[in-house]
């Protein structure tokens, strides 16, 4: 109890306050206002009407214990939320009042994606009312009640999203105390949202009692609750084992006839094991439950991460059918089958409970035209599995992108943005603008590999095909041939005989250089030096187990084009390698769209060869209609010889297909650039950086565009953003020095001068990039030099001179001239 006067705490048996000696249990009426308040209280309010001057009723979602709960429209932010109107007994209560205005202060730090994010506590005439997020969808209780009993993998998917929850919760020192099934909504997009943080702490700590007011559940209480202990996070831990007990059984634990028998069946009693109750639950998890329902916390899970960690492990263990949803009597004739590792919770629901004519009706030949493959899971499995899992997803993905029946199969740089989370499907789906998405998951059995992948619609999150596999891992080759067919008949495209005959072609018979190249690829798509080197290793050792193998010696050659043009190699030690080892992938098999991609980037940035580069390009598009990377390199060919609406339209395209791509994304702002529309390419950038607001390529280049607009300070400081992000890149440390000296801050434009000239006695240093510092400086003789060095050293930034207005300075010099002369481009 508070004292009235001196605001201390003390126990409820004392009758005069410890500190001041005030007399308890009397309420000062004055400064509490506790009849005001009750005399104005209002117990509901009217739908379309407007309360408190800014809420707009829309309808009465439920009543609780404290007081009913209304959908509302908030007219100043223009959103839909949730407003819980307090109940008399406890908006009359000042002290009440004030704690609950300092919890939610803790509470509405919690941003999570699995947590309903808690507003404010308002008050309008005399009524208390709190705010928070509205989440359409249906509350825990109420699925559990509709399905009566989940199945094991539904309930733990929907438990690891709830330990998430809690564990964040309870990193920022907020325990629910009330958890239940009906706290926790599962979203229109299958989240698991808890509700109510901050709320049952309040009203615990003030014994605010009342008509239909409760202070917790009692079902769901934790014994140290029921008997006025002080309560920890494991209070919460036991909340979630009776939640979990009542999920997989369809009862909690303890019922009785009146609060107080439940409360004590919770402080004496141990709960029957659910296996009793449901056969079907792995020992594990069984196991898992009654370690949460320990009577001593000090023997239940000590954290969250404790219990999601222990999830996480009897998921690893459980078989393809426990992830199938308990069947509903009603429903017999229903014989859809499907893992549910990867679909969202509401879609397991809406596919148990709609008719399968329905369901089969929805899946007409020809919608599903795109198709996003994600990384697999190989959650806990070895990191060698994990690499052949991410190689099998690249393979997949490389095969498709050669169907010109699909009109988008997306890039394994947007992909990669979800590997290892939680997916929602149609979330993905409206991310990468696709109609389906594939999941797999992939782990070891003993000497075969197990693996499950999904076919889901990601406009309704319904499962489209689902397949297990048991294989062993020399079947490797022969298990992403029987992957394609699946997803190829089952997305109901038109797919001609030529197409097939392609899906089913084997590169190589070898299954150590197929799992050789795998790993190349995944190394390689990390783009650093030591990734792409990592990644050369890799194809090479492709290459010694299958000397034919066509796609190898087309990853040597994206090793080595990439090794050069990010100046991790001089452009002459690189090109060339990367150049014979494409023609040698063309040579063996005419067919591999990345080779003579790869073959078109050393035609351009190294031979300039610009009609060569440009027909090594539409030959790899004609043959990979959907690479992301050859529509990329191709718009950039564009835009260096000019034609800048065809590139930008072309790096659009690209795009599509790798919407996630940061590099993509910042080179359509490049292409924009190189037109001369600035204002746009600032636009773009801008867009870009939100994604990543530390990628430095974009940086550098938006520093680019702000030097042309002479917005000198914002380059700058763009710039200087890019050199922190990427201390060892010489090519943006040299656009920070030309920016310095063109804004005619020479000292500093000097030091970095020097310190690229010292670097050049160590380590590749672009002559292109030096020039660029001279320019900046004004010093147009030295800018020429090293320009003509740049052209006798192949500098592949070269590329860009007709097209860059960097260099516009230099446009009338006669030698300037010539270099655009020699290299062929106008």
């Amino acid at each position: 109890m508070n004292c009235p006067k001196c605001r201390a705490d003390n126990p409820d048996t004392q009758r005069f306050c410890g500190e001041c000696g005030t007399q308890l249990g009397i309420l000062d009426l004055k400064r509490v206002g506790v009849t005001q308040t009750l005399e104005r209280q209002r117990e509901e309010i009217t739908t379309g009407t407007v309360f408190a001057g800014r809420y707009q009723v829309i309808e009465e979602l439920g009543k609780g214990g404290m007081g009913k709960v209304y959908k509302v429209l908030d007219v100043k932010i223009k959103e839909k939320i949730a407003l819980k109107l307090l109940r008399s007994e406890i908006a009359g209560n000042r002290e009440c009042i004030e704690r609950f205005s300092n919890e939610l202060r803790l509470a509405r730090k919690i941003s999570h994606r699995n947590v309903c994010r808690m507003f404010d506590l308002g008050e309008d005439e005399g009524t208390y009312f709190i705010t928070m997020e509205y989440v359409p969808g249906q509350d825990l209780k109420g699925l559990v009640r509709q399905s009566r009993q989940l199945a094991t993998g539904t309930a733990i998917a929907i438990a690891k999203q709830v330990c998430e929850g809690l564990a964040e919760a309870h990193r920022l020192g907020v325990v629910h105390r009330d958890l239940k099934p009906s706290n926790i909504f599962i979203d229109q997009e299958g989240n698991a949202r808890i509700m109510d943080f901050g709320i049952a702490r309040t009203l615990q700590a003030k014994r605010v009692t009342g008509t239909g007011v409760m202070i917790g559940t009692p079902e769901y209480m934790s014994p140290e609750q029921v008997e006025g202990k002080d309560i920890d996070l494991r209070s919460d831990i036991y909340s979630l084992g009776t939640i979990l007990y009542e999920m997989v059984t369809g009862q909690v634990p303890f019922e009785g006839d009146s609060p107080f028998t439940i409360g004590m069946k919770q402080k004496g009693e141990i709960a029957r094991n659910p296996k009793d109750l449901n056969a079907q639950i792995p020992d594990a998890f069984s196991r898992m439950i009654m370690k949460c329902l320990e009577k001593d916390r000090a023997k239940r899970y000590q954290s969250a991460d404790d219990a999601l960690a222990e999830l996480k492990k009897i998921e690893e263990g459980m078989t393809t059918d426990a992830w199938a949803p308990a069947p509903l009597k009603e429903k017999s004739d229903s014989a859809l089958k499907f893992s549910w590792r990867k679909a969202s919770v509401a879609a397991v629901v809406l596919i148990a409970v709609v008719a399968t004519a329905l369901f089969i009706a929805s899946l007409k030949p020809g919608t599903f035209d795109s198709i996003a493959v994600l990384y697999f899971d190989s959650a806990a499995a070895s990191a060698e599995i994990g690499e052949l899992g991410d190689g099998i997803t690249e393979s997949l993905i490389y095969k498709l992108q050669d169907l010109p029946s699909l009109k988008k199969v997306i890039a394994s740089s947007s992909v990669a943005r979800y590997r290892g989370q939680d997916i929602d499907p149609k979330r993905v789906g409206a991310d990468l603008g696709v109609a389906a998405i594939l999941t797999g998951r992939i782990r070891k059995a003993g000497e075969n590999l197990s693996i499950n992948v999904e076919l889901v619609n990601a406009q309704d999150g319904s499962l489209i095909w689902s397949r297990p596999y048991v294989k062993g891992a020399e079947d490797v080759i022969g298990l992403q041939e029987d992957i394609l067919m699946g997803i190829s008949e089952k997305l109901g495209i038109n797919i001609s005989k030529q197409e097939k005959e392609r899906l089913a072609k084997r590169s190589t018979e070898s299954f150590d250089a197929y799992q050789a190249y795998l790993k190349g690829r995944y190394y390689w798509d990390k783009r650093t030096k030591e990734g792409l080197l990592k990644g050369l290793e890799y194809f090479q050792a492709a290459i010694d187990a299958d000397p034919g193998y066509a796609l190898a010696y087309s990853g040597v050659a994206d090793s080595y084009v990439l090794l050069g043009r990010y100046g991790f190699m001089a452009p002459h030690d690189a090109m060339p390698k990367g150049r014979a080892a494409a023609l040698k992938a063309i040579a063996i098999d005419d067919s591999v769209g990345e080779a003579h991609n790869s073959l078109a980037f050393v035609l351009r940035y190294y031979d300039w060869d610009w009609a060569e580069s440009m027909r090594a390009h539409k030959r790899a598009i004609e043959l990979s209609p959907n690479y992301a990377t050859a529509h990329h390199w191709y718009a950039l060919l564009l835009s260096v010889i000019g034609r800048h609406e065809e590139a930008i339209s072309r790096i659009k395209r690209a795009k599509e297909l790798d919407p996630l791509s940061l590099i993509i994304n910042t080179n359509v702002a490049w292409c924009l650039f190189f037109a001369r529309r600035y204002d746009e390419a600032i636009v773009q950038f801008n867009k870009t950086l939100e994604m990543d607001p530390n990628y430095a390529v974009a940086l550098s280049r938006l520093g680019d565009t702000y030097v042309q607009k002479r917005m000198y300070k914002e380059a700058i400081s763009s710039f200087e953003k890019a050199v922190a992000s990427s201390p060892h890149n010489t090519e943006i440390l040299a656009h920070l020095g030309y920016a310095h000296g063109i804004s005619g801050n020479r000292e500093e434009a000097g030091k970095i001068m020097r310190r690229l000239l010292d670097d050049s006695a160590k380590f590749y240093v672009s002559e292109y990039d030096l020039a660029l510092v001279f320019l900046g400086l004004g010093q147009k003789d030295d800018a020429l030099d090293h320009l003509e060095q740049a052209y006798e050293k192949r500098a592949s930034y070269l590329t860009l001179i007709s097209v860059d207005p960097v260099l516009d300075a230099l446009r009338s010099e006669p030698r300037f001239k010539s270099i655009i002369s020699k290299l062929g481009v106008s």
